[in-house]
């Protein structure tokens, strides 16, 4: 039995990442359904909406679904109370120092997860208690490592370090994508933006159609100094790029950055002023779907790619 289906006692090792104005309930409960595993992004949500996302959730599916959240939140202990209350069985965390919570959550029963960019951090989840991590590559959207370790060295690396499951993200949209995680040592892969452009993403309408034309080169990592960012190149990320030929301090990049510009950019749809998360697979997503039909079609694609591998033994 794979060991992610296995902890998560769900059908399919694909985990839906918890991404900031895209992961409401609706798509959370729409891949847990599906077979995969659901998770709800709590990092752009206040204290009180999430606590709405998580009741309508489970009365959306009765499969297993989970919580990412970020833990540079600034009402961290508020949301961890606010899990705990609703019975959430699987939290996400990222963004902060694993040991922060990992024993608080584990004896109340949650299974924890922990995003990491390198093997060093890999491990110090592994000695925290968490029960898999999540290895995310530089291809990936949203904020990211500083490492910029490829996906395709760093699962292998992560994989030869650790003990517990292994979780791949970071450029990952079809089932080749999946097939080959997995032959680098992945037990399971997680996928943010193939989902972002779903059906049920809360993400808006403006934002999804972006997706869709960002081609091969249309994203970049910056804004290093504050927390580094893969963004599509619109006229804000042009902004920030004059802004960096003049040498600028941090509180000048904090400046021009601002409060809310990605929700104004993904959950109010402002494709010039607003920040637009996704990462470099965007290339390779040409069309808006129901999560369930992504699932579908990954699970197929993955069996297919399997099938095809065997031509290649020698």
């Amino acid at each position: 039995m794979n060991k992610i289906t296995q902890l998560f006692k769900i059908k399919y090792p694909i985990i839906q990442g918890g991404m900031i104005w895209n992961s409401g309930y609706k798509l959370a409960s729409a891949v847990s359904s599906a077979g995969g595993l659901g998770l709800i992004g709590a990092g752009s949500m206040y204290p009180e909406v999430l606590r709405e996302h998580i009741q309508k959730c489970k009365k959306a599916t009765d499969k297993p679904f989970g919580v990412n959240v970020p833990m540079l939140y600034p009402n961290i202990q508020e949301i961890i109370d606010i899990i705990v209350e609703e019975g959430v069985k699987i939290v996400f965390t990222s963004a902060g120092n694993p040991k922060t919570w990992t024993s608080f959550l584990k004896e109340k029963g949650i299974i924890v997860v922990h995003v990491v960019s390198s093997s060093v951090f890999a491990l110090k989840a592994q000695d925290a208690g968490v029960d898999a991590v999540v290895a995310e590559g530089f291809e990936a959207g949203g904020h990211n490592g500083r490492e910029e370790n490829t996906t395709f060295t760093l699962i292998p690396m992560v994989k030869e370090k650790i003990k517990i499951p292994l979780i791949a993200a970071g450029g990952i949209a079809n089932g080749r994508g999946m097939l080959a995680a997995m032959i680098l040592g992945a037990d399971g892969v997680q996928v943010g933006s193939r989902f972002a452009a779903s059906v049920e993403s809360s993400a808006h309408e403006n934002f999804k159609n972006k997706i869709l034309e960002t081609n091969e080169g249309g994203t970049q990592v910056t804004l290093k100094e504050l927390a580094p960012v893969r963004l599509i190149k619109n006229k804000f990320y042009q902004d920030v790029q004059d802004l960096y030929a003049k040498c600028p301090t941090k509180d000048e990049l904090s400046a021009l950055l601002g409060r809310a510009r990605a929700k104004r950019g993904m959950f109010e749809g402002d494709l010039n002023e607003g920040e637009l998360e996704i990462g470099q697979i965007a290339g390779l997503i040409h069309t808006i779907q129901p999560a369930a039909e992504i699932v579908k079609e990954m699970i197929a694609d993955y069996n297919l790619a399997r099938k095809e591998d065997e031509k290649f033994h020698f």
